[in-house]
Formats: C-alpha cells, sequence, structure tokens
C-alpha cells in the first residue's frame, strides 16, 4: 500500500509543479476580481480544472445565473468524462465505486495521462498518490497568486495578469501550426468570439452563453469538416 501510495506521489510532483504557475495566476486574478484568498483557495480545493475556474470567475463576478454557470462547466469539462471512462478500463479491483467517485474529482488531463500510461492495472492507492500532490500543487499556487495579488503593487498585477493569456496561446499555438483542423477550429472560435464581442446585439449575450455558443459550434464545425477516420478492422 505505501509503496504503490509513495508512487503515485513521486509520479505526481511535476504535474504539481506545473500546476503551481497557472493556479499562481488564478489566485491572482480572482483576487483582482474582487475575492478574497480564501474564496480562489476554497475554489481551486474544490475544482482543480483551469479552464473551468478560469471560464466560472467573470460568471460569479457578474453574479450570473446557476444555468448559466453549470451549462459553461458542463462544455469545458465535458471532456474529462471521457478521459473517465477510457481509464476505467485500466483499474484494478481495489477500485470500487466509492474510490472510483473520489479519484473523478481530480482526474485531469495530466493525471489521466500518467495514469493511462502505467503498465498494467491501477490501484486505489497508486491513483490517491498521483492525485494528492498536483492538488496540493494546485491549491498552494492559488494561495500564493492571491497573498501576491493583494501585497504587489497594482501596475505590477496587472503585468503578470497578462500570462494567463500567454499561457492558452502557448497551448493553443503549437498544435495549430501543425494540424490544419486545429487551426480552421481555432480561428473560428476567435472569429465568432469577436462577433459577440463588436457587433449589435450580438455583444449583449452574456459571457458563459458566448464560451458555449463558441465552444459547440467550432468543435461541430470541426466535426464536420475535419471527421477522424477509423481505421478499417
Amino acid at each position: 500500500m505505501s509503496k504503490s501510495f509513495l508512487q503515485g506521489v513521486k509520479h505526481g510532483i511535476p504535474i504539481a509543479l506545473g500546476y503551481l504557475s497557472v493556479s499562481f495566476t488564478f489566485g491572482m486574478k480572482a483576487v483582482g476580481d474582487g475575492l478574497t484568498w480564501a474564496q480562489a483557495v476554497l475554489i481551486s480545493m474544490t475544482n482543480v480544472t483551469s479552464a473551468g475556474q478560469f471560464a466560472g470567475l467573470p460568471l460569479m463576478v457578474a453574479q450570473a445565473s446557476l444555468i448559466e454557470a453549470a451549462l459553461t462547466q458542463l462544455v469545458i469539462n465535458l471532456r474529462y468524462a471521457l478521459m473517465s471512462l477510457s481509464l476505467s478500463q485500466k483499474l484494478d479491483h481495489t477500485m470500487t465505486t466509492l474510490h472510483r467517485m473520489v479519484f473523478s474529482f481530480c482526474n485531469t488531463d495530466e493525471i489521466f495521462a500518467v495514469a493511462s500510461s502505467q503498465p498494467g492495472k491501477v490501484g486505489k492507492w497508486y491513483l490517491y498518490g498521483l492525485m494528492s500532490t498536483p492538488w496540493l500543487g494546485w491549491a498552494l499556487g492559488t494561495l500564493l497568486g492571491a497573498v501576491a495579488g493583494q501585497l504587489l503593487p497594482v501596475f505590477f498585477r496587472q503585468a503578470l495578469g497578462i500570462a494567463i493569456y500567454g499561457m492558452f496561446l502557448a497551448i493553443i499555438l503549437p498544435p495549430a501550426r501543425r494540424e490544419r483542423p486545429v487551426r480552421v477550429v481555432v480561428l473560428l472560435a476567435v472569429g465568432m468570439s469577436l462577433c459577440f464581442r463588436y457587433l449589435p446585439v450580438l455583444n449583449r449575450l452574456s459571457s458563459g452563453f458566448v464560451i458555449i455558443i463558441c465552444a459547440v459550434v467550432a468543435s461541430a464545425v470541426g466535426a464536420l469538416l475535419f471527421p477522424v477516420k477509423e481505421d478499417a478492422p
């Protein structure tokens, strides 16, 4: 038990270090938007989803409806359901329904990738170790960012706030340069977002529904124009 848990903790350390910088930015942005450091940390401790938290923050600040917030999170985080179904094929007999529910709370993209790459079946203690360090790193980074956001000068906080845009560009640009389908979907989503931002009538729609429409429409168009070909049996 202890050996499997410690191995999971060891494998989770690089993920935790990567989460520090992203959650640091979230903590700063949350405090800058009017939340307290405790509220920012509580959000990270109960969510552990970068895109979902960054999208949900303006909805909370704008006091959006619960339906709008729920639909936004559903669209953004729907991929976790698919990853969980895939990972369920590698779980051993120790992963009962209760353990699966607990682990699903912290089944992020990076944790899924590491767990899926392990040889053979994976058990509950390895997965608990694997999720514990990234969870702590995500919460700690948020705390540090929130405290820094309260202590640093305003001009410095605004400068560091650009980091989140740089992070998302670093995620999008490499695959967009390599693959035409990704490039088309990204440009379509950007174009639609600009329309909702500047065109009359369209710019009255709330940010949550704009995210939902852009994500669903761009993904649907990408699936129609560039279907993935399945290998013949």
